[in-house]
């Protein structure tokens, strides 16, 4: 109605005391009437979210590329707002952070960094993760479960990652550091003698600073969002073949923002090609 008389929209609404946004219809709702949603993507993207509820849209763009299907990443932000799918990181309060001692490396098989996490398995009871990452490539190089948490897990973890990157226990090229909290496991006598059988070099975090060792505390939030809470293990055999699927695909397929959504195994050949 205002539009109807010579009269500006401005000076109407400060006449009848109202904002003027409210007389106009809004973009958002414009632009989705306007808006038409290619249906076969959606149902494809419905069956990546009910797969992978924790992937965000980057993510699942980049699974989309993987398959073939060539679509723009902003496509899948829209389609995903539109429908409310969007997953949203949560609020994180502004904390003290240590400025030094990052996990990063330059180069895959300079630093390793290992540490444990429980997982429940029903009846079983809780069991122990021992996992060892390469800070560089991001691989989960070894690993070790078991219903008990000592040193001889954590061992066994260091064994299986010399193995697969230097195919020996006792490797005579330069060896990675090996970094951990100051738990009692990478403390104990057994673990540190290990270590120096392996010729492996230890390094420890500053107490109190889990982020100093940020890579392998953020795999295991991610082993745990997008496998261990998504099922109620009713076994501690349940919980190995769940979780040994889980890495296995992890280092094979999934794809990571920051190797440019390329997978650890996957970016770790592109390295060595290029070496060679």
């Amino acid at each position: 109605m205002i539009g109807t008389h010579d009269v500006s929209e401005r000076r109407a609404c400060r006449v009848l005391g109202v904002s003027r946004s409210s007389v106009r219809r809004s973009k958002a709702a414009t632009s989705r009437r306007r808006t038409r949603l290619d249906q076969a993507l959606v149902d494809r993207l419905k069956k990546l979210i009910a797969e992978y509820p924790s992937f965000g849209y980057r993510r699942l763009w980049a699974l989309l590329r993987r398959s073939g299907l060539c679509v723009n990443r902003k496509k899948i932000y829209r389609i995903l707002k539109l429908k409310g799918w969007l997953v949203h990181q949560r609020r994180v309060t502004p904390r003290p952070r240590v400025r030094h001692w990052a996990s990063r490396a330059k180069t895959s098989n300079t630093r390793w960094a290992m540490d444990v996490t429980h997982v429940d398995c029903g009846r079983d009871g809780w069991g122990r993760l021992v996992a060892v990452i390469d800070c560089y490539d991001r691989e989960i190089v070894g690993w070790e479960f078991a219903l008990r948490g000592r040193a001889k897990e954590a061992e066994r973890a260091l064994e299986a990652a010399c193995l697969r990157r230097f195919g020996t226990l006792r490797p005579d090229c330069t060896t990675p550091v090996i970094r951990s909290d100051n738990g009692l496991i990478f403390q104990s006598r057994r673990f540190r003698k290990a270590c120096r059988f392996y010729r492996l070099r230890q390094e420890y975090i500053t107490p109190y600073t889990p982020e100093q060792n940020g890579l392998v505390e953020r795999w295991f939030r991610r082993l745990k969002e997008e496998c261990v809470w998504l099922t109620n293990f009713s076994s501690f055999r349940a919980a190995t073949t769940a979780i040994a699927r889980w890495i296995r695909w992890y280092n094979q397929g999934r794809p990571h923002q920051t190797l440019k959504y390329l997978s650890p195994a996957e970016f770790r050949s592109q390295q060595l090609n290029q070496v060679a």
